[in-house]
């Protein structure tokens, strides 16, 4: 720590004697206090700058740290939820092989359907949530309508019936559903 020391008051008495406010080594003129003061004044100002710019590093770093795991977060989210839609055709063919199958008593039709409800409460347990879609209101956030029936039977834009179901993934939609929608039928 002592040579360090001597080290730079060495390049401080050096800087001084270059701008003549130091005599050479030879003379015996001790340096004036209004010198002393200036460098004083110069290393105060470059001590504040240099711990300005060590506070903006930091906070830059803090900020990219906070980026990166937002990020990291994302791309999880997202893997997570391209995991859950790329398994939702094969929920969507046994719900279909379910739906078909007449003979309800048969061990394949509890098979299937066994192995439906397992899959269809994992994907709920990760995160997956339905989308109620018959006898609600058409919303074309949620429902996608692939047809329009007029009638009297039921309320204008309600949704009639539910092709294929629709989806939500930890609160972000999927899939929407895609459902057939009551029109009423124009006057004429």
């Amino acid at each position: 720590m002592g040579e360090q020391d001597n080290e730079q008051g060495d390049q401080t008495t050096e800087r001084l004697r270059e701008v003549g406010e130091l005599p050479a080594p030879g003379e015996v003129q001790a340096p004036t206090v209004e010198a002393l003061e200036a460098e004083c004044d110069r290393l105060t100002r470059q001590n504040a700058e240099l711990t300005d710019q060590l506070l903006r590093w930091r906070a830059d770093l803090e900020n990219l740290r906070k980026r990166v795991e937002r990020e990291r977060q994302e791309v999880q989210a997202r893997a997570a939820m391209d995991a859950a839609a790329s398994v939702l055709p094969a929920l969507d063919g046994l719900e279909r092989a379910l739906a078909g199958d007449q003979n309800a008593a048969s061990e394949f039709h509890a098979g299937v359907e066994l192995i439906a409800r397992q899959l269809r409460e994992t994907l709920i347990k990760s995160g997956l949530e339905p989308i109620e879609a018959l006898g609600q209101k058409f919303d074309p956030h949620l429902h996608e309508a692939v047809e329009r029936v007029e009638t009297t039977e039921h309320e204008d834009q309600t949704v009639v019936e539910q092709w294929q179901r629709g989806y939500r993934f930890r609160g972000r939609l999927l899939r929407p559903a895609m459902v057939k929608v009551a029109v009423r039928p124009e006057s004429r």
